[in-house]
């Protein structure tokens, strides 16, 4: 079986299960009642990846891709795009933001890279709906807390809107420190995560006035 055909399959076994003749359960979805599937299917196949596990990673990968053709076929049922959309949208971004392989542009290491691809889609979205005015637009706010703080501090070094702070002593101690943080969270009545969501947030707002002050004065 090739490689095309296999996907071809997938996709017609997907709008069979959709069909009125298909499975009552994949009949009744919408991309709002699965939203969450992907994020837990990505979260198996990151076990699978760590336990360095190619038969489970081939499994979850499978189911990854299950989601999209799945998001994909509910789409189309809709008119608004199917699964080649989606193919050829990625395809077009990925040559589009690599000239560096497609067009024979100059680059020097991977920052480099990381800033070429930060400015080529910053200007693919002036003047959308979707335009990023702040450095901090596009952080998932479905990201664990913990991951979204990275993000935003990340970010917020990366556009010098941030002091680096002294680092712990070891990797270890850090751990150590960051689970005796949960402890007493718990120990208070308290969840660690919705505790630092919410820092994250006025954090956020903060660093946003920071951001927009400084835009300020450059306008001056």
């Amino acid at each position: 079986m090739s490689k095309r055909k296999a996907i071809d399959e997938l996709i017609e076994v997907m709008a069979r299960l959709r069909a009125p003749e298909g499975c009552p359960w994949d009949q009744e979805q919408s991309h709002m009642s699965i939203r969450l599937n992907a994020v837990e299917e990505v979260y198996e196949l990151v076990d699978a990846i760590e336990s360095d596990d190619d038969d489970e990673m081939l499994e979850e990968l499978g189911d990854i891709l299950l989601q999209v053709v799945f998001h994909a076929q509910m789409a189309k049922e809709r008119k608004a795009f199917d699964f080649d959309d989606i193919a050829r949208v990625i395809t077009e971004k990925l040559i589009r933001r690599h000239p560096h392989v497609f067009e024979g542009v100059n680059v020097e290491g991977v920052a480099e890279v990381w800033n070429q691809w930060d400015a080529i889609k910053k200007k693919e979205k002036e003047g959308t709906v979707h335009e990023r005015k702040s450095v901090f637009d596009g952080i998932p706010r479905h990201l664990p807390a913990l991951m979204q703080a990275n993000e935003l501090i990340k970010k917020a070094r990366k556009n010098d809107l941030l002091a680096q702070v002294k680092g712990a002593r070891t990797k270890a101690d850090l751990g150590a420190e960051l689970f005796d943080l949960v402890q007493n969270a718990q120990s208070s009545g308290w969840q660690a995560e919705e505790l630092l969501r919410e820092e994250v947030k006025k954090q956020e707002n903060i660093l946003r006035n920071i951001e927009k002050a400084r835009q300020g004065d450059c306008h001056t």
